[in-house]
């Protein structure tokens, strides 16, 4: 198995966890965690696909995600990204306020991107 589709299947894990945090009640220390690490998982996924370079750094990330989402058309999640990683923080640290989001939203844009990702691994989509 290639590491882009070893990543996709890790964003996949991680958006259970999501799917299962949104609801009421809120979960949000799953909901921000799994869905920082599942967006992070799928950027990777589809940044090794595409054979453009990956971070550890978390900010990289996201300018990988923008850059994910002008050339190759897949959601804009830069923002989210960003609020996922400060909801995060808040969650871990507890010395931040965590960002007003909205879980079902969170939850069907964080799915809408794993899904595009998946479109784009399963169909070759790398134009």
């Amino acid at each position: 198995m290639s590491k882009a589709i070893d990543k996709l299947e890790l964003a996949k894990r991680h958006l259970e966890r999501v799917q299962s945090a949104w609801d009421e009640p809120t979960d949000w220390d799953d909901l921000s965690l799994y869905g920082f690490y599942c967006l992070e998982a799928a950027v990777e996924a589809a940044a090794l696909h595409l054979g453009l370079g990956t971070s550890k750094k978390h900010w990289e990330k996201v300018d990988i995600a923008l850059k994910l989402h002008k050339k190759q058309g897949l959601p804009d999640i830069s923002e989210l990204l960003s609020n996922l990683n400060e909801a995060r923080k808040a969650v871990a640290y507890g010395d931040t306020e965590r960002p007003d989001l909205d879980a079902e939203g969170i939850a069907s844009d964080i799915e809408e991107y794993v899904d595009a990702v998946t479109t784009l691994l399963t169909e070759g989509k790398n134009e």
